[in-house]
């Protein structure tokens, strides 16, 4: 995709790998992805950005795709992420920056947005609601919760059984997960996802999913390339560092008490599909009570998961409208 411009910035420790569009004098907007992506998956945003006048960037973080990927699981936990994001604002020169997160790039900004409160102007988040810091270590509760029903989160905890699962044939991994938490799958998948499914030593993380019936004509936001790229990635890079992301949520829980009953404090706007499966799972209508300077809980009827993939200008035109309302020009 040559219309990007690619380069490998140092930050932390690591090298991070940064796709760019728009002109570099321009405002940057940051778009951190989740699991399992790439900074593709912000295609469509980085030109409608860039586009509009602003430096559009997205990296590959930590441990996917041309990003380092440290061999330890603790090199993954939210004091890494957050330092390799305030490293990259560093790297383009700024103090702040306006930014946006999907899925665990999400989770990952509400703790940016607190722990660098300095570097985040102000935060568009997609998917993965902000929630106040647990009581208790959330896997732990999680395993209490589920018991001996399959968890995907509590299934990833221990280091090999997932990867190895994943690795196995990553252009099915690809293709089942794109499909599987789509619109246009999300009621199907749901009711199976959290329906109690019995643990046992044969079932595992993609047994919960299903293949696209018409293979990538069901999906006509995620193309051939886009298919390829992805697989191509993953097949070198493996699945180790981003099912890390996942073994320090109770570390993450642990180094942060100095966030209880915080909150972030900048402008913030959540964008969701109505058939995404984590907002059925985890209800973003708390944020008005928490989130001081919420501009809005924007649920756009119809995509799934991947809302910024399926349904790109949805979400262009809101994160533009956001920038300009909330003065980052």
């Amino acid at each position: 995709m040559s219309e990007f411009t690619h380069r490998t910035v140092k930050t932390n420790g690591i090298d991070m790998h940064v796709a760019e569009y728009g002109p570099e004098d321009g405002k940057p907007v940051i778009f951190v992805h989740g699991f399992p992506e790439l900074w593709r998956s912000w295609q469509h945003q980085l030109k409608a950005v860039g586009d509009a006048g602003y430096r559009a960037v997205a990296p590959d973080m930590r441990g996917y795709g041309q990003t380092t990927a440290p061999k330890n699981v603790e090199d993954y936990d939210v004091h890494q992420l957050t330092a390799d994001l305030a490293g990259l604002a560093d790297d383009l020169g700024v103090d702040q920056a306006a930014w946006v997160g999907h899925d665990w790039g999400a989770w990952a900004m509400w703790f940016m947005s607190m722990l660098h409160a300095d570097r985040v102007h102000s935060l568009v988040n997609i998917s993965v609601p902000f929630m106040p810091r647990a009581v208790s270590p959330p896997v732990q509760f999680m395993k209490q919760i589920f018991g001996e029903n399959f968890f995907y989160i509590v299934y990833f905890q221990d280091v090999g059984p997932a990867e190895t699962e994943l690795e196995k044939d990553v252009r099915k991994t690809v293709l089942r997960f794109a499909w599987s938490v789509s619109g246009a799958a999300a009621a199907d998948f749901g009711s199976r996802n959290f329906a109690p499914v019995k643990y046992s030593d044969g079932i595992g993380f993609l047994d919960q999913m299903s293949d696209p019936p018409d293979g990538l004509a069901s999906m006509p936001w995620f193309t051939q390339d886009d298919l390829d790229y992805f697989v191509g990635e993953f097949e070198r890079s493996g699945y180790f560092g981003p099912v890390s992301w996942y073994r320090n949520i109770d570390r993450n829980w642990e180094t942060t008490p100095e966030l209880t009953d915080k909150a972030p404090q900048q402008p913030v706007l959540f964008i969701a599909g109505t058939n995404d499966v984590v907002i059925r799972a985890a209800s973003p209508d708390g944020m008005r009570e928490t989130i001081p300077d919420l501009r809005g809980i924007e649920l756009v009827e119809g995509p799934g998961h991947w809302i910024h993939m399926e349904q790109p200008e949805e979400v262009n035109s809101r994160v533009l409208k956001f920038l300009a309302d909330v003065g980052y020009h």
